[in-house]
Protein backbone atom coordinates (compact mmCIF):
# COMPACT_ATOMS: atom_id res chain seq x y z
CA UNK A 1 0.00 0.00 0.00
CA UNK A 2 1.41 3.49 -1.11
CA UNK A 3 0.30 6.79 0.30
CA UNK A 4 0.67 9.98 -2.53
CA UNK A 5 2.56 13.26 -1.44
CA UNK A 6 2.52 16.72 -2.27
CA UNK A 7 1.14 17.62 -5.27
CA UNK A 8 -1.12 15.12 -6.09
CA UNK A 9 -4.08 17.33 -4.72
CA UNK A 10 -7.03 18.64 -6.58
CA UNK A 11 -10.07 20.62 -6.26
CA UNK A 12 -13.29 18.88 -5.04
CA UNK A 13 -11.05 15.24 -4.51
CA UNK A 14 -13.14 14.40 -1.30
CA UNK A 15 -16.32 15.22 -3.00
CA UNK A 16 -17.52 11.90 -4.26
CA UNK A 17 -15.82 9.61 -1.17
CA UNK A 18 -18.08 11.80 1.29
CA UNK A 19 -20.97 9.36 0.77
CA UNK A 20 -19.32 7.02 2.84
CA UNK A 21 -19.57 7.11 6.39
CA UNK A 22 -16.43 5.62 7.96
CA UNK A 23 -14.89 8.40 5.44
CA UNK A 24 -17.09 11.12 6.90
CA UNK A 25 -16.34 9.98 10.20
CA UNK A 26 -12.50 9.57 9.94
CA UNK A 27 -12.64 13.29 8.07
CA UNK A 28 -14.36 14.59 11.27
CA UNK A 29 -11.37 13.24 13.58
CA UNK A 30 -8.65 14.67 11.10
CA UNK A 31 -10.64 18.03 11.02
CA UNK A 32 -10.20 18.14 14.79
CA UNK A 33 -7.07 17.13 15.09
CA UNK A 34 -5.69 19.41 12.37
CA UNK A 35 -7.65 22.44 13.52
CA UNK A 36 -8.69 22.72 9.49
CA UNK A 37 -11.48 22.16 8.15
CA UNK A 38 -11.12 19.17 5.80
CA UNK A 39 -14.34 18.12 4.30
CA UNK A 40 -14.45 21.90 2.67
CA UNK A 41 -11.14 22.23 2.05
CA UNK A 42 -11.82 18.64 -0.02
CA UNK A 43 -14.59 20.32 -1.69
CA UNK A 44 -14.97 23.26 -2.42
CA UNK A 45 -11.69 25.13 -1.73
CA UNK A 46 -10.01 26.10 -4.95
CA UNK A 47 -6.21 25.13 -6.49
CA UNK A 48 -4.48 27.91 -4.77
CA UNK A 49 -6.16 27.02 -1.49
CA UNK A 50 -5.25 23.60 -1.37
CA UNK A 51 -1.96 24.52 -2.72
CA UNK A 52 -0.74 26.36 0.37
CA UNK A 53 1.58 23.96 1.70
CA UNK A 54 0.29 23.95 5.26
CA UNK A 55 -2.99 23.07 4.15
CA UNK A 56 -1.89 20.60 1.59
CA UNK A 57 0.12 18.20 3.74
CA UNK A 58 -2.65 17.68 6.36
CA UNK A 59 -5.14 17.33 4.00
CA UNK A 60 -3.17 14.64 1.68
CA UNK A 61 -2.65 12.50 4.84
CA UNK A 62 -5.87 12.95 5.95
CA UNK A 63 -7.62 11.90 2.40
CA UNK A 64 -5.27 9.12 2.37
CA UNK A 65 -6.21 7.54 5.91
CA UNK A 66 -9.94 8.39 5.79
CA UNK A 67 -10.04 6.13 2.21
CA UNK A 68 -7.72 3.66 4.27
CA UNK A 69 -10.79 3.37 6.17
CA UNK A 70 -13.03 2.53 3.39
CA UNK A 71 -11.01 -0.74 2.33
CA UNK A 72 -12.12 -1.95 5.59
CA UNK A 73 -9.42 -3.23 7.62
CA UNK A 74 -6.67 -4.61 4.74
CA UNK A 75 -3.80 -4.65 6.75
CA UNK A 76 -0.75 -4.41 3.55
CA UNK A 77 2.22 -6.71 3.85
CA UNK A 78 4.09 -3.42 2.96
CA UNK A 79 3.83 -0.14 3.27
CA UNK A 80 5.07 3.37 1.89
CA UNK A 81 4.58 6.63 1.54
CA UNK A 82 5.66 9.30 -0.69
CA UNK A 83 7.28 12.28 1.30
CA UNK A 84 4.35 13.88 3.12
CA UNK A 85 2.71 10.61 2.44
CA UNK A 86 5.23 9.04 4.68
CA UNK A 87 3.21 10.27 7.44
CA UNK A 88 0.36 8.20 6.43
CA UNK A 89 2.45 5.70 6.21
CA UNK A 90 3.50 5.23 9.87
CA UNK A 91 -0.01 5.31 10.58
CA UNK A 92 -0.77 2.76 8.59
CA UNK A 93 2.16 0.88 10.26
CA UNK A 94 0.67 2.04 13.71
CA UNK A 95 4.25 4.30 14.53
CA UNK A 96 1.90 7.18 15.23
CA UNK A 97 -2.24 7.04 15.88
CA UNK A 98 -4.11 8.33 12.57
CA UNK A 99 -4.74 11.58 14.55
CA UNK A 100 -1.37 12.51 16.11
CA UNK A 101 0.04 11.72 11.91
CA UNK A 102 -2.60 14.21 11.02
CA UNK A 103 -1.71 16.49 13.46
CA UNK A 104 2.17 16.67 13.07
CA UNK A 105 1.65 16.89 9.79
CA UNK A 106 -0.07 19.94 10.17
CA UNK A 107 2.95 20.80 12.69
CA UNK A 108 4.98 20.10 9.62
CA UNK A 109 2.85 22.19 6.76
CA UNK A 110 3.12 24.89 8.65
CA UNK A 111 7.40 24.95 9.77
CA UNK A 112 7.81 23.98 5.81
CA UNK A 113 5.61 26.97 4.47
CA UNK A 114 7.18 29.33 7.04
CA UNK A 115 10.99 28.27 6.07
CA UNK A 116 9.51 29.02 2.43
CA UNK A 117 8.37 32.26 3.08
CA UNK A 118 11.89 33.15 4.58
CA UNK A 119 13.54 32.53 1.48
CA UNK A 120 13.39 33.90 -2.04
CA UNK A 121 10.74 32.06 -4.19
CA UNK A 122 11.06 28.76 -4.43
CA UNK A 123 9.58 25.52 -6.67
CA UNK A 124 10.01 22.31 -8.27
CA UNK A 125 9.25 20.74 -11.59
CA UNK A 126 9.30 17.09 -12.76
CA UNK A 127 11.43 16.03 -15.44
CA UNK A 128 9.54 13.29 -17.17
CA UNK A 129 12.14 11.15 -19.61
CA UNK A 130 15.70 12.14 -21.06
CA UNK A 131 18.94 10.24 -20.22
CA UNK A 132 20.07 10.12 -16.40
CA UNK A 133 23.53 11.64 -17.04
CA UNK A 134 21.92 14.60 -19.56
CA UNK A 135 19.22 15.11 -17.30
CA UNK A 136 21.98 15.36 -14.35
CA UNK A 137 24.01 17.75 -15.96
CA UNK A 138 21.27 20.33 -16.87
CA UNK A 139 19.68 20.66 -13.05
CA UNK A 140 23.61 21.13 -12.07
CA UNK A 141 23.63 23.71 -14.74
CA UNK A 142 20.49 25.67 -13.66
CA UNK A 143 21.65 25.71 -9.81
CA UNK A 144 18.72 22.98 -8.72
CA UNK A 145 18.44 20.03 -6.20
CA UNK A 146 17.16 16.47 -7.82
CA UNK A 147 15.03 16.71 -4.78
CA UNK A 148 12.69 13.37 -5.61
CA UNK A 149 14.56 10.43 -7.41
CA UNK A 150 11.16 8.72 -8.36
CA UNK A 151 12.55 6.28 -10.72
CA UNK A 152 10.31 5.00 -14.15
CA UNK A 153 12.54 8.02 -15.37
CA UNK A 154 11.19 10.98 -13.47
CA UNK A 155 12.90 13.30 -11.42
CA UNK A 156 11.76 16.08 -9.60
CA UNK A 157 13.88 19.19 -9.25
CA UNK A 158 13.77 22.44 -6.84
CA UNK A 159 15.25 25.39 -6.28
CA UNK A 160 14.82 28.58 -6.84
CA UNK A 161 11.57 30.07 -8.94
CA UNK A 162 13.92 31.60 -11.70
CA UNK A 163 15.66 28.56 -11.84
CA UNK A 164 12.96 26.29 -12.17
CA UNK A 165 11.25 28.96 -14.78
CA UNK A 166 14.91 28.06 -16.63
CA UNK A 167 14.84 24.80 -16.37
CA UNK A 168 11.28 25.04 -17.83
CA UNK A 169 11.68 26.93 -21.17
CA UNK A 170 15.23 25.14 -22.15
CA UNK A 171 14.48 21.31 -21.02
CA UNK A 172 17.04 18.61 -20.86
CA UNK A 173 17.11 16.53 -24.42
CA UNK A 174 14.20 14.12 -24.87
CA UNK A 175 12.51 15.31 -21.70
CA UNK A 176 9.57 17.23 -20.44
CA UNK A 177 9.15 19.46 -17.54
CA UNK A 178 6.36 20.12 -15.65
CA UNK A 179 6.19 22.79 -12.96
CA UNK A 180 4.32 21.07 -10.16
CA UNK A 181 1.33 22.62 -7.80
CA UNK A 182 3.44 23.13 -4.54
CA UNK A 183 4.63 26.31 -2.67
CA UNK A 184 8.72 25.47 -2.02
CA UNK A 185 11.80 24.19 -2.68
CA UNK A 186 10.78 20.78 -0.40
CA UNK A 187 13.79 18.14 0.18
CA UNK A 188 16.37 20.74 -0.46
CA UNK A 189 18.74 22.74 2.30
CA UNK A 190 15.79 25.43 2.05
CA UNK A 191 13.78 23.45 4.16
CA UNK A 192 16.54 23.16 7.03
CA UNK A 193 14.58 25.83 9.33
CA UNK A 194 11.99 23.68 9.46
CA UNK A 195 13.95 20.50 10.89
CA UNK A 196 14.21 21.45 14.34
CA UNK A 197 10.75 22.94 14.84
CA UNK A 198 9.08 19.91 13.37
CA UNK A 199 11.54 17.61 15.80
CA UNK A 200 10.34 19.57 19.26
CA UNK A 201 6.43 19.35 17.88
CA UNK A 202 6.82 15.38 17.15
CA UNK A 203 8.81 14.98 20.91
CA UNK A 204 5.45 15.02 22.08
CA UNK A 205 3.56 11.96 20.57
CA UNK A 206 4.05 8.56 21.50
CA UNK A 207 5.07 6.38 18.84
CA UNK A 208 5.51 2.48 18.47
CA UNK A 209 7.67 -0.23 16.46
CA UNK A 210 6.09 -0.72 13.11
CA UNK A 211 3.93 -3.64 13.34
CA UNK A 212 4.01 -4.23 9.37
CA UNK A 213 7.14 -3.79 6.75
CA UNK A 214 7.54 0.24 6.75
CA UNK A 215 9.95 1.39 4.03
CA UNK A 216 11.44 4.68 4.11
CA UNK A 217 12.09 7.70 1.70
CA UNK A 218 15.41 7.99 2.64
CA UNK A 219 16.98 4.76 0.90
CA UNK A 220 14.11 2.50 0.91
CA UNK A 221 15.23 0.11 4.08
CA UNK A 222 12.79 -1.23 6.57
CA UNK A 223 12.34 0.35 9.43
CA UNK A 224 12.85 -1.60 12.18
CA UNK A 225 11.83 0.86 15.47
CA UNK A 226 9.53 3.93 16.25
CA UNK A 227 11.91 6.17 17.09
CA UNK A 228 13.88 5.80 14.03
CA UNK A 229 10.32 6.00 11.62
CA UNK A 230 9.65 9.47 13.37
CA UNK A 231 13.06 10.81 13.24
CA UNK A 232 13.23 10.04 9.54
CA UNK A 233 10.00 12.05 9.21
CA UNK A 234 11.43 14.76 10.72
CA UNK A 235 14.70 14.68 8.66
CA UNK A 236 12.92 13.83 5.55
CA UNK A 237 11.88 17.31 5.04
CA UNK A 238 15.37 18.43 3.73
CA UNK A 239 16.66 15.28 1.81
CA UNK A 240 16.08 13.89 -1.10
CA UNK A 241 13.19 11.22 -1.51
CA UNK A 242 14.89 8.03 -3.15
CA UNK A 243 11.27 6.65 -4.35
CA UNK A 244 13.26 4.53 -6.80
CA UNK A 245 14.97 2.54 -3.70
CA UNK A 246 11.30 2.23 -2.13
CA UNK A 247 10.17 0.50 -5.43
CA UNK A 248 13.41 -1.64 -5.57
CA UNK A 249 13.00 -2.61 -2.16
CA UNK A 250 9.31 -3.50 -3.33
CA UNK A 251 10.27 -6.02 -5.71
CA UNK A 252 13.61 -7.43 -3.53
CA UNK A 253 10.51 -8.31 -1.30
CA UNK A 254 8.16 -9.75 -4.35
CA UNK A 255 5.34 -7.55 -3.52
CA UNK A 256 2.51 -8.89 -5.53
CA UNK A 257 -0.29 -6.12 -6.02
CA UNK A 258 -0.20 -2.28 -5.21
CA UNK A 259 -3.18 0.11 -3.54
CA UNK A 260 -2.29 3.87 -3.71
CA UNK A 261 -4.53 5.35 -1.71
CA UNK A 262 -6.34 8.68 -2.39
CA UNK A 263 -5.81 10.71 -4.36
CA UNK A 264 -4.41 8.58 -6.53
CA UNK A 265 -2.77 7.76 -9.38
CA UNK A 266 0.44 9.18 -9.79
CA UNK A 267 2.83 6.40 -7.57
CA UNK A 268 0.98 3.81 -9.41
CA UNK A 269 2.15 5.24 -12.87
CA UNK A 270 5.64 5.33 -11.67
CA UNK A 271 5.40 1.38 -10.43
CA UNK A 272 3.25 0.68 -14.21
CA UNK A 273 6.95 1.76 -15.96
CA UNK A 274 9.68 0.53 -12.94
CA UNK A 275 7.67 -2.57 -11.68
CA UNK A 276 6.20 -3.84 -14.84
CA UNK A 277 4.12 -7.06 -14.15
CA UNK A 278 3.05 -6.08 -10.43
CA UNK A 279 -0.70 -5.40 -10.81
CA UNK A 280 -1.86 -1.82 -9.27
CA UNK A 281 -4.65 0.01 -8.00
CA UNK A 282 -5.36 3.75 -7.81
CA UNK A 283 -7.70 4.53 -5.38
CA UNK A 284 -9.40 7.92 -7.11
CA UNK A 285 -13.43 7.50 -6.54
CA UNK A 286 -15.41 4.98 -4.51
CA UNK A 287 -15.84 3.03 -7.63
CA UNK A 288 -12.50 2.01 -7.26
CA UNK A 289 -12.48 0.15 -4.04
CA UNK A 290 -13.63 -2.86 -5.43
CA UNK A 291 -10.97 -3.40 -7.74
CA UNK A 292 -8.79 -2.75 -4.78
CA UNK A 293 -10.31 -5.48 -2.55
CA UNK A 294 -10.28 -7.88 -5.32
CA UNK A 295 -6.52 -7.27 -5.99
CA UNK A 296 -5.83 -7.78 -2.40
CA UNK A 297 -8.10 -10.89 -1.95
CA UNK A 298 -6.35 -12.36 -4.97
CA UNK A 299 -2.05 -11.49 -3.49
CA UNK A 300 -3.53 -12.32 -0.11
Amino acid sequence: MVCPGQGAQSPGMLTPWLDIEDVRTALGEYSEASGLDLVELGTTADSDTIRDTAVAQPLLVATALATYSALGGISPAVVAGHSVGEFAAAAIARVLSRKDAVALVRARGLAMAEAAAASEATSMAAVLGGAEDEVASKLLECGLTPANMNGGGQVVAAGSASAIATLVADPPARARVIELQVAGAFHTDYMLPAVPVLEEAASAYTRRDPDIVLLTNSDGTVVKTGDDAVAGLVAQVARPVRWDRCMDAMLQLCVTGIIELAPGGVLTGLAKRAMKGVPTVALKTPDDLAVALELARNTE
